[in-house]
């Protein structure tokens, strides 16, 4: 054959080869008029969908795919197909139909290379996505396309971080909730308590309060749910009621360490934010947020800090703003309202968007998701330290892939360990759409070498195809310590309602306040490292209760279990004040007695006709004579004290026992801690 018979054939081949772009006709479609006619229909309705805002897209996609069914191969309409499917949850879809259409024909609308970069991006095909979006950006001209030049060029940044970040994956193991929590349905939003025993989530699944229908995307309203962890498993969740779901949309934004109140946000005033409390086992009517944090705009998401005082939420509000969305704080003035907020500053705030506050129980590791730092695609998350002595947050750093996609990663929650992390997932294998995911940071102990074909790391994630060394995750524990337990009547072991105070022993101020559960007694209280906790547990017409934690900076984290039973205010009763300290071997009290001391004149001084005895012991080192000098001496410091803040001397005794009432064996450092104490003791009422 010559050459040129070579070239006719290759071409007639190429030809013959490559689909044929065919239109909706009736020339096309001669025996099959009432199918085009439904389709012409269906395409109609898409349509509709494709000239609103962009949220709205994703609707048209049932529509269209009615109409495929009839024709695949329609330029226009694979176009359309793409695009619904970029704005949709399975974004990953949008690339093959993108593609489709420029073959069957490459000029079918004057942003297919807009999309379909789009869709290599998604698809992290990083450099085709630049060069794609480059061809896009050489035809604009016209000032009215600035803000789409904008945008490309973060889209370009984005792939650019993108190919750093895939390269350096973080160890994780990313495992779904389970049947307790998801459904066929949409699932999102998950917050947990900081000892994982509570989650609440949003869901759109049938049976939402008032049974009404979202007409704009045909889905029902939103609900808050929540599930409790048995063992190692998520029991099967519950709508929270109608004390909190209403017939509108309903979010759940923040949880309390403690998980005893919470935030919502609600479809109100183009979005605001509402607070609930965990009362017994019912949750109140949520209530408005005062003005400082709910403005005329949109406040989206927010969370507490550990002690409750602080509020940091997410608005659009141009006022203060240093882009689209950011985040701010407020804080509980001395009446117990909301101060004016504050911009939490460009560090973390960026010219985009940020979205998903979460602060961690250990009051200075934020967690939130941003369009802008180095994303890779959409929201990413990021983490950022606050430096007490600094004043200022850290660089944020992105936590990593495969956590984060080049979809929106948003509304992630931390355990207090830092060992796990809850978000919401579109990845293959799941229940329905949205799905909630446990994210196990998994750390240094185990190279892990991801096999070929994993396609666990995200639904739209091109496989891996190669063995991957995957980079060494250090994980930090959080430096702080869970207590929790039940607070309980002595005599009856009924659960009882109670206050806690958490003091800081050094400055003696009290830094939190919490209340147990009055149902159940429940209670727990998250202490970072590095300071003298002293706990006061106080109830009407009970002695109050006191434990101290010493919790160094570099202190592990732990989860200390303690039920604490009050007594009442009976003759013969006694207590442990714990938290009053004496220098080595002096009866000098130190200053960080002082809380302790105050606690002690307010009983007093609450119970007027109440007479006590304060004593002193030691261990059984050194002399008996040693040891009952010096425990006397020392229940004479306290006495003194309390005389000096008003309470009639008459009231009051003081005696050294020395090591003559042991209360633990001296045999261990433990045992002798606990011997060396100063006691009160109940002489009348």
């Amino acid at each position: 054959m010559n050459k040129i018979g070579l070239v006719v054939v290759v071409c007639f081949a190429f030809i013959v080869g490559r689909a044929q772009n065919v239109e909706f006709t009736k020339d096309n479609f001669r025996e099959r008029k009432d199918e085009l006619k439904a389709a012409l229909k269906e395409i109609e309705l898409g349509d509709e969908f494709l000239h609103q805002d962009s949220y709205y897209f994703k609707n048209a996609i049932p529509h269209y795919l009615v109409a495929q069914k009839l024709n695949p191969n329609n330029a226009l309409l694979n176009y359309s197909i793409g695009k619904a499917y970029v704005y949709s949850n399975f974004k990953e879809k949008a690339l093959a139909h993108l593609l489709k259409a420029i073959e069957l024909n490459p000029t079918v609308a004057p942003d297919i290379n807009l999309y379909l970069g789009i869709g290599y991006h998604f698809d992290m095909q990083w450099d085709k996505a630049i060069e794609t979006l480059n061809k896009h950006l050489a035809i604009l001209h016209s000032k009215d396309d600035s803000g789409v030049r904008e945008d490309i060029a973060v889209w370009i940044k984005q792939c650019q971080n993108g190919k750093v970040i895939v390269a350096n994956p973080i160890r994780v193991a990313i495992d779904n909730a389970g049947a307790g929590v998801n459904s066929p349905y949409p699932d999102y939003s998950p917050v947990i308590s900081a000892d994982e025993s509570l989650m609440l989530f949003t869901s759109r699944r049938p049976g939402t309060t008032g049974g009404g229908v979202d007409p704009l995307i045909n889905e029902p309203f939103e609900d808050i749910y929540y599930a409790t962890r048995e063992g190692a498993v998520w029991g099967t969740s519950k709508n929270m009621g109608t004390n909190v779901n209403t017939e509108g949309h309903d979010s759940n934004c923040g949880l309390s360490a403690d998980g005893q109140k919470f935030l919502i946000y609600k479809d109100v005033n183009r979005g605001d934010v509402f607070e609930s409390d965990l009362e017994g086992t019912e949750w109140s009517k949520p209530e408005r947020l005062n003005k400082n944090v709910n403005s005329d705009y949109h406040e989206s998401s927010s969370c507490f800090t550990p002690d409750g005082k602080t509020i940091y939420f997410v608005s659009d509000k141009p006022e203060g703003g240093l882009g689209g969305r950011d985040i701010y704080k407020t804080t509980k003035d001395a009446k117990g309202k909301w101060g004016e907020a504050v911009n939490i500053g460009a560090t973390i705030n960026t010219p985009l968007d940020e979205e998903g506050v979460f602060l961690h129980p250990d009051g200075k590791t934020l967690y939130f998701s941003s369009k802008g730092h180095t994303s890779m695609g959409g929201y990413d998350i990021f983490k950022s330290v606050y430096n007490d002595s600094l004043k200022k947050w850290s660089t944020p750093e992105n936590i990593g892939y495969p956590v984060n996609t080049t979809d929106d990663d948003v509304f992630f929650t931390v355990s207090a360990s830092s060992k796990h992390g809850y978000y919401s997932s579109v990845r293959v294998g799941g229940f329905g759409e949205k799905d909630v995911y446990r994210v196990t940071f998994l750390g240094v102990e185990k190279q892990l070498i991801l096999e070929t074909e994993d396609n666990l790391i995200a639904s739209h994630a091109a496989p891996i195809k190669e063995k991957t060394e995957v980079k060494l995750l250090e994980i930090k524990e959080a430096q702080l310590t869970l207590l929790k337990g039940v607070i309980l009547d002595d005599k009856t072991n009924k659960p009882l309602s109670a206050t806690i105070e958490i003091i800081d022993n050094e400055k003696n101020e009290v830094v939190a306040t919490f209340n147990s559960n009055s149902v159940t007694g429940k209670y727990l209280v998250s202490m970072p490292a590095g300071k003298n906790y002293g706990i006061t547990v106080k109830k009407e017409d009970y002695l109050f209760h006191s434990e101290n934690f010493d919790l160094p900076k570099a202190s592990a984290y732990q989860e200390v279990q303690k039920d604490i039973k009050l007594k009442n205010i009976a003759v013969g009763n006694t207590i442990v004040l714990k938290n009053i300290f004496f220098d080595f071997n002096k009866s000098t009290l130190r200053k960080e007695s002082e809380n302790e001391i105050q606690q002690l004149v307010k009983l007093l001084t609450d119970v007027p006709t109440l007479k006590i005895e304060i004593s002193g012991h030691t261990d059984n080192r050194g002399s008996d004579e040693y040891n009952k000098n010096l425990s006397n001496q020392r229940a004479k410091a306290v006495y003194d004290r309390v005389i000096e803040k008003g309470i009639d001397a008459g009231r009051l005794t003081f005696m050294g026992f020395g090591e003559e009432k042991p209360i633990a064996t001296n045999d261990t450092e433990e045992g002798r801690q606990l011997n060396r104490r100063t006691e009160f003791k109940v002489l009348a009422k």
